[in-house]
Formats: structure tokens, sequence, C-alpha cells
């Protein structure tokens, strides 16, 4: 027993540092792929060049690259990768005999790169994998005649990648936050069915109905703790994988209507057209759940389950419509106005409560559809971004998502350009120089560039530190061996393994020495050079890391958390525009005096690109190594606002898409959603400004009784029929000033955080009087938290192959 426990010790940790045993999976392929492909090259088909660039070829296509999702679609984008490094390396080796040619190549072709992943989660995922086809080929010297060779090479690793992916250890196909939604959803539903039995009279036990509660609560407890796992979002880029994210937020938020909507013990009895809202919604929650599990049923039990509940909404409507107060009449004693106001809000309160619910639940069975119609995309379909059928045309949602960030402030456009620059930049003193083995100065320029001037600095000595402790180990090992090649075959595999298990369980010093170490055997095998193949990396690693600490200098140097206060800025403010112009489109539609006002579409486009490009910046602020200088839950409830915001506006805008709006002059009810519509647009203002670092975050804003007086006495005058009757304008108005007025409530849970973050997210890390505390200290494996305050405890996040999908962001090239 005593001899067993170091194994299962050394399990133990295994297990803990490479969760899921992701990167032990990638290695073990590696080291097995590698080796061979490289053996077939150099010792059976005689030919060093076509070695070089199998082994090369099989890091990049088994280390670097890990396509997820079921194992058709991750063969398919594994023949598509092959297919393109194919035409890189063609095209790096026509480049590389020109050093102006192959820097402007390198330029266009990394930025195309880098830029394209916006598009395409298959290509973002593949990042790395693409420059590298390009760097070995453009960096190494050759003439036409030799391009038969480095692709016979690139093609024998891709198509070992190939067989190795579907034969050698095949990962399961695993979506955890998809399982937690699913669950989320059905809990959810199941506490809305509880809820309106109880408001119905329906007798159940206080134990029952507890343990339902807890069981939503958990369930989405559970969903939220999965997202927040890891400092990385638990899921890839897809259209499939975007609609599942932000069900996280929309069954958040769904969490709270049903909470803040739920039947109070000594209430009076339930309103039955509300409680009909509730069921449907509850049978749509369902209907989602199981379509989310299984995407490729059909969708029509879930379209069933929307029109019911959109029935259910018209009848809720009228019902309201008919219990509107109505004007005293001339000559009787009218109520004091604080009464009147609490008695007209209490009669529409459940009213609003049914209808906010429904809207979120149709946003979340939306994303399901969406979803699951990404799912029965074609491979061709998603590799290109195609949007689902009925969603968006066939090129409208590429383009889409690229112009959304081509923006000055979007992280990604940025860290394209960065890349593409710093790349170009090496490419350019490899080549002047005239360095042996050219294209480690451009690995070495690509694993260290990160999102400002100190991460680069940071991984620019990590990287140093790392090589330098592979080349003594090297060269120790080498000084041992000799020239015995069977030995070094015989440490090729292990060693292979190492360098792709270390840089995700270790660190990514200890990935850099791996590699180094793997390269002085591969070399040695090839040509035998003793230690000094190490000192010659050491030294092209140093070159590169010094182009790329250039470059990150020269380039948006303050990193992702000053990104991040940008992109919140623009994103409330965008937002909230949107939610003022959806409801000027309503005061347009339902008033007479006014021209009719289009659809708010630039808005809410304006409004959904900056959310886009938040998520960039959001995902940029989680990979950034090092603690968090503002601690995650705070972070996230800002960006969480932002959904709150989006979905208030896509709320007031459904609302007034009617045909069926009533004629008459709404003047002073106009008026009055107006004024307070401008005050609320007013405060986010002020509110982005400060995330921006223009001044100090405003404190939430006060409930106007006042004002709500002055818009019950509007709709109960203005907003009457000929015959006297309320109209189903008049709901709608109310509806429209309480999502105006949920956009108030928000302002409380977003203040406390803003105040925590607003000085962390906008500070210059590049201030003199800070710089180089922060580089130390962060040296040490800590962030240097601001003045006052503690740091985060958010964990240091270490690189993990493959690279990060977000350019310039977390390239683990070792």
């Amino acid at each position: 027993m005593a001899a067993k426990r170091p194994q299962i010790g050394l399990w133990h940790w295994l297990r803990t540092h490479d969760p899921g045993l992701r990167a032990l999976r990638r290695a073990g392929r590696a080291a097995i792929v590698m080796p061979a492909t490289f053996a077939l090259g150099d010792r059976v088909i005689g030919s060093p060049t076509l070695a070089t660039f199998a082994a090369f070829g099989s890091f990049a296509m088994l280390l670097l690259v890990d396509f997820t999702g079921p194992m058709r679609d991750r063969l398919q984008a594994q023949a598509a990768l092959s297919v393109v490094c194919g035409a890189f390396v063609c095209l790096g080796t026509l480049a590389s005999n020109s050093d102006a040619l192959a820097t402007v190549a390198m330029a266009i072709i990394a930025f195309a790169v880098l830029f394209a992943g916006v598009v395409s989660s298959v290509l973002a995922s593949a990042t790395t994998s693409l420059l590298l086809s390009f760097i070995l080929p453009v960096s190494l010297a050759g003439p036409a005649s030799s391009i038969p060779y480095r692709l016979a090479g690139w093609g024998l690793a891709s198509g070992a990648a190939l067989l190795a992916i579907g034969l050698l250890w095949p990962a399961p196909t695993r979506e955890p936050l998809r399982g937690r939604a699913i669950e989320a959803c059905r809990a959810l539903a199941m506490r809305l069915r509880t809820d309106v039995a109880r408001a119905m009279g329906a007798e159940s036990s206080p134990q029952e109905h507890a343990a339902v509660v807890a069981r939503a609560e958990a369930a989405v407890g559970a969903l939220h703790d999965e997202f927040f796992a890891t400092p990385n979002r638990p899921t890839g880029l897809s259209t499939a994988a975007r609609a599942i994210v932000r069900l996280v937020d929309e069954l958040r938020w769904l969490r709270a209507i049903i909470v803040e909507s739920a039947p109070r013990p000594a209430g009076s009895p339930g309103d039955r057209f509300a409680c009909a809202v509730k069921s449907a919604s509850a049978s749509v929650l369902e209907a989602g759940a199981d379509l989310l599990d299984m995407p490729r049923d059909s969708r029509d039990r879930l379209q069933d389950a929307l029109l019911a509940q959109h029935q259910a909404l018209l009848e809720l409507e009228q019902a309201t419509t008919r219990r509107l107060p109505a004007p005293e009449a001339a000559g009787t004693q009218r109520d004091p106005s604080e009464q009147r106001i609490e008695s007209f809000v209490a009669s529409l309160d459940p009213s609003f409560r049914a209808q906010e619910l429904s809207f979120v639940v149709s946003q979340i069975a939306a994303n399901v559809d969406l979803a699951a119609a990404a799912e029965r995309r074609t491979w061709l379909e998603r590799l290109v971004g195609r949007q689902p059928e009925g969603l968006a045309g066939r090129l409208a949602a590429t383009r889409e998502r690229a112009s959304a960030h081509v923006e000055r402030h979007s992280v990604w456009l940025h860290n394209s350009v960065r890349g593409a620059v710093a790349l170009a930049v090496a490419v350019l003193v490899a080549k002047l120089t005239g360095v042996q083995h050219a294209f480690w100065v451009v690995f070495g320029t690509l694993s260290v560039l990160r999102s400002n001037a100190l991460s680069i600095g940071e991984n620019a000595l990590r990287g140093l530190s790392g090589t330098v402790a592979g080349f003594i180990v090297g060269a120790a090992l080498v000084a041992l061996i000799g020239t015995n090649t069977t030995v070094l075959w015989l440490l090729l595999p292990p060693a292979v393994l190492l360098a792709g298990l270390a840089p995700a369980a270790v660190s990514f010093a200890a990935g850099q020495g791996a590699f180094t170490l793997t390269l002085l055997i591969l070399f040695n095998i090839l040509e035998p050079a003793g230690w000094r193949i190490g000192l010659v990396r050491v030294e092209d690693v140093a070159l590169g890391s010094a182009v790329s600490l250039v470059v990150g200098l020269l380039f948006w140097p303050r990193g992702a958390g000053a990104a991040l206060g940008t992109a919140l800025a623009e994103a409330y403010a965008d937002s909230v525009r949107y939610l003022s112009g959806a409801v000027a489109f309503g005061m347009g539609r339902c008033d007479e005096c006014l021209p009719s006002r289009p659809v708010p579409e630039g808005e809410a486009t304006r409004a959904a690109a900056a959310a886009r490009r938040l998520d960039d910046a959001f995902r940029g602020y989680l990979a950034e190594r090092g603690a968090k200088p503002v601690p995650l839950a705070e972070v996230t409830s800002l960006v969480n606002g932002v959904a709150g915001l989006r979905i208030a506006g896509d709320a007031v805008l459904d609302l007034w898409q009617h045909d069926d709006l009533a004629g008459g002059d709404r003047t002073a009810a106009r008026r009055e959603l107006e004024a307070a519509t401008e005050l609320i647009e007013g405060w986010y203002d002020g509110f982005a400004a400060a995330l921006a670092g223009r001044g100090n975050v405003p404190e939430p804003m006060p409930r106007d009784g006042s004002a709500d007086a002055r818009l019950v006495e509007a709709v109960s005058h203005d907003l009457r029929s000929s015959e006297g009757l309320a109209t189903a304008t008049a709901v709608r108005m109310i509806w429209t000033r309480d999502h105006v007025d949920a956009a108030r409530r928000l302002q409380a849970a977003l203040v406390a955080p803003a105040k925590a973050a607003s000085v962390a997210l906008t500070a210059d890390p590049l201030h003199p009087s800070s710089a180089w505390q922060h580089f130390a200290v962060r040296l040490a494996g800590r962030s240097a938290p601001p003045a006052g305050r503690a740091a985060a405890t958010v964990p240091a996040e270490d690189s993990e192959a493959p690279a990060s999908l977000v350019p310039g962001e977390g390239f683990e090239v070792p």
C-alpha cells in the first residue's frame, strides 16, 4: 500500500492542475505523433526539411488547437485547418526570400488571421496554429523547389493529427454550462407552477413549496457557479455557445422577477390572468429545456408554447385595461393623492410582473431556439460564421460582427493590430540580423505578446527564465549523452509530453523550459551541435521578447482593465440611448400629435456592437494573468447591468410594435414618460463617464412619487376612449413607465461595484509612481492592489495550451 501513495498523489496533483486531463490528452497524442512523423521524415524518407515541418506541424496541430463539439465537427474543423495551413506554408515559402515581402506578408496574414477570429469561433480557436504555419516557412528562407517537401511534412503531420484525434483517447463532448442551463429552466418552471398553485388557493405543504424553491435557487446558483468557476468563460465563441452564455444573465434575471412576483402568504387571492401568463411561461421554459437538451428535435413544441403565452398575455392586457381606475365624476370627492397612487400601482403590479416575466421568458426561448438552430447548421456555415436561417441574412451576421469591432476602442482590433505589427517587426529583425533559426525570434514574440507592457515584460522574464532553465538541463543531458542519437530518440517522446503538459499543469516558464529541452533533442538528432543550439534559442527568444515589449509600449499599453472600463462606459451609454430611443418610438406610436418615429434600429445596432466589444474586453480582463485588482463579482455585476438595460429597451420596443393602438392626444402622459426617461438617460451618461474616469460615480436616483402622481392623472384623463373606457395604450404606457423605472432601480445594484472598480479599471499601470511597483510585485506572482484597497481573491491564471481565443491574449507558444 505504501508503494502506491506517490502514484496516487501524482495522479491527484495532475487532476487538480489539469481539470478534465485536457492538457494531458493533447500532450500524450503529441508525444506519440511528433516523434513518429519526425522519424518517418528523417530516417525513412531522409529529408531534414520534411522532418522539421512534420515535427512542428504535429506540435501546431495537436498542442495549440483543441476543437470542441461532436467528433464529426472536430474532424471537419481539423481537416479545414490542415488545408489552410498548407496554403500558408506555400505562401510563406514564396515570400521568405525577400525581407520586405516577408515583413509585409507577415503583417497582412497576421492581421487577417487575428481579426477573422471575431467572425468565426472555428477560426478563433485555431489562431495560433494558423500563425505558426506561416511563421515557420516565412522565417526559414527557401526556394520554391522546397515547397513540396515542406508541404509534405505539414501534410504528414496533419494526417497523423486527424487519426490521433479520432483514435487516441478521443475527448468526450462536454458542455457543463448547457446542462446547468437546462436544469435551471426546469427548476424555475416548477417554481412558477408551484407559485401559481399557491396563488390560486391550491393546497400544498410548506415543506413541498420550500423544497421547490430550494431546488430553483440551487439550480440557478449552480449555473452561476459553473459560469464563474474559472477566470475564462466555460464555453467557446460559437453562435450556440454565445446564446447559451446569454442564458446565464437571463435566467438570473428571471429568478429575480419570480422572487418579486411570488405570492405572499398573507396576500389577497392571485390574479388569474397573471397566473395564466405564468403557467404559459412555465410551459415555454419546459419546452425550451427539452429543445436545449435535444437540439436536433423539432422546435414545434416550443413555438406552440410561445403562442399560448402570447395569447395569455393578450388576455392579461385586456383584463388590466378593464380594471384601470376611471376618472372621478364631477362633484365626487377625490381620494388623497398618495392613496390613489398606491391603489393604482398596486392594481397594476401583478400585471406588470407577469408581463415582465413573460418577456424575459420569451427572450430565453429565443436564445434556446438560436442555440438549437446553430447546432443544426452545416459545418461550412459554422466556419464562415453564418447565423441560423431566419435570424439574419447569409452574410449579414458576418458583416455585423466584424463591423462592431472596426472601432478605435475595440479590444479585438487593438490586439489584431498589435499582433500584426509585432510579428512583422520580429520577422524583419530576424531577417536583418541574420540570426540562426530565425523563426525562434518570431516564436518568442508570439509567446510573450500580451495586452499591456507590464504583462509583456512579465512574460518575457518568465519565458527567458524558463528557456535558460531548459537550456541548462538540456546542455547537461547533451554533454552526458554526446552523439548517441539512440538515447536522444528515447528521450524525445517524454520531452514532448512534458512540453505539452507543463504550460497548463505547471506554468508558462516551465513550458518554455520543456520546449527548449525538446528543441535541443530534436536538432541534435538532425545535426548534432551539442549545447550551442540551446544558447542560440536563448538569444533568439530574448530578441523576440524585446520586440514584443517595444510593440506593447507603443500600442495601447494600459491593459485589459483600462479597456474594460472604456468598454463598460460605451456599453452603458449606448444601451441607455437604445432604451430612450425605444421609449421615443413608443411615444410616436401612441400620440397623434407627434409624427411617427422609426424603430430605433441604429441605436439597437450600436448597443449590440458595444455589448460585443464589452464581451471581448471582459474576456480579455479575465484572461489576463495575475490576481484581479477588483473582485470578479463586482466587475460581473457591472457587465450584467448592461444586459439589464438592453432587456428593458427590448421590452419597451416589443410593447409598442403592436397594431391595436387607440388614437388620441397623449401629450400629458407622453411628457411625463419623456421626462422620466431623460432623467434616467442623464444619470447613466454620468455613470458611463465615471467608469471612463471622467468624474465621480453618481448616487442612485430616488423614487419620484410626484412624477408617479402626474402620470396617474395623465393616464386617468388622457387615455380614455370616447365611451369613457380605458384603452390598451394606457396599459402599455404604464408598463413602459415600469420598465424605465426598472432601469432606475438597477442603479442601486451598480453604484457600489462601480465605486470599487472605477479607480482600478481606469488607472494607468505605466504611471511612473506605480509601474515598477506593479511590475515587481506581479513578477512575484501577485497583483499590486490600488492604494487603500485589498487585492481581489480571484486566483491567478496560468497559461494553458491551446492559446486563448482572444488575439494577443494568451499566445502560449512554448
